[in-house]
């Protein structure tokens, strides 16, 4: 059996456009190394600017702490009263929803962007992301390309989210299962 190979010199994602010019790009990546990433990013209104500026569209009373990372913020859109804990990383290739009232805790990833393993030249692939109201992504959780998380729907500690889970439900684990249903009093 003749074995195909992957051969990274052939990787190409000209294809892929990310949605702002070069000097756009360039620019994000200072502010966002100085006022988004750093862990003395204390003051939330000045970030919330900065992302509107870029193009975000952010809602009303957003918190974003300290050390986040967002690769583009012209591709996100942030919900009234959302909440997004410290060492965050929204890896947006794609457009990521968060919906309001949902809370992204400490150190989930928000992967919109991963390669295709079945093709020599490993390939971009990216697809968004949909939180939707009263979602809860736990501390160290990943949210992958194309997951759509419906109404209250909790990704439990460290669990991996793909496809799509259901309103009012729990999951736990890699891949993340269904584990109860979620009663809010």
């Amino acid at each position: 059996m003749d074995q195909q190979k992957t051969d990274l010199s052939k990787f190409n994602n000209d294809w892929y456009d990310h949605g702002g010019s070069m000097l756009k790009l360039m620019l994000w990546q200072v502010v966002s190394g100085l006022c988004f990433i750093n862990h003395f990013s204390f003051f939330n209104a000045p970030k919330i600017f900065l992302l509107k500026l870029f193009g975000a569209n952010v809602g009303k009373g957003v918190v974003i702490k300290q050390a986040v990372r967002i690769k583009y913020p012209w591709l996100l859109k942030i919900g009234d009263n959302a909440w997004i804990g410290e060492k965050v990383w929204i890896e947006n290739h794609a457009c990521v929803d968060i919906g309001n009232n949902c809370c992204i805790s400490q150190g989930a990833m928000l992967l919109c962007g991963n390669h295709d393993y079945k093709r020599a030249t490993f390939d971009l692939i990216t697809q968004p992301i949909i939180l939707e109201e009263g979602v809860w992504v736990g501390a160290h959780a990943v949210v992958c390309p194309g997951t759509t998380c419906k109404s209250h729907s909790v990704l439990t500690v460290n669990s991996v989210a793909s496809g799509t889970l259901e309103p009012y439900c729990i999951y736990r684990g890699n891949p993340a299962q269904k584990v109860r249903t979620r009663s809010i009093s």
